[in-house]
């Protein structure tokens, strides 16, 4: 029986629903990135909210981008790899739909904060309370991830 979607046939996502071993070798380099992505992610935005007002917002964001930026290197291409094997499945489910959805809106958000209230960063790096947008914006992406989190949960069981 030949997959439903054309993507199915590829050699590679062939071989992801073949190998014993290269599909869950791939779901745990995409778990191990985005749980460094989230960390990453809620460290930052706890420390927004005012968690150690004694680190630099900016200092702390240099310090966490490369790690961000790897875990992205290596949740993409894995995720894609993910989404060959099973692409007319995914496709037509609403779970999967919806975390794509939400990580839409986590990008967005994150595009928002840092063209909008970052800018201002300066006068609120240390020991100063984040403007209220600031605040908001992070306090919207720690709910988005969270949704994303639950979403990719319940794609294992649907």
């Amino acid at each position: 029986m030949s997959p439903a979607n054309p993507l199915e046939s590829l050699p590679l996502a062939r071989a992801m629903r073949e190998s014993l071993w290269l599909f869950p070798a791939m779901e745990t380099a995409h778990i191990i990135g985005f749980s460094v992505l989230v960390g990453t992610v809620v460290a930052f935005d706890l420390r927004v909210l005012g968690l150690s007002k004694s680190i630099s917002v900016r200092a702390l964001a240099r310090h966490l981008l490369p790690w961000s930026v790897g875990a992205v290197v290596v949740i993409v291409p894995t995720g894609l790899l993910l989404f060959l094997a099973q692409a007319s499945e995914l496709l037509n489910s609403g779970t999967f739909r919806l975390k794509m959805g939400l990580l839409l809106l986590a990008g967005i958000n994150a595009i928002a904060f840092h063209t909008g209230p970052y800018q201002s960063v300066a006068r609120w790096d240390t020991q100063q309370t984040a403007p209220f947008l600031a605040r908001m914006s992070v306090a919207a992406s720690l709910l988005i991830w969270a949704a994303v989190i639950t979403s990719g949960r319940f794609l294992a069981y649907t």
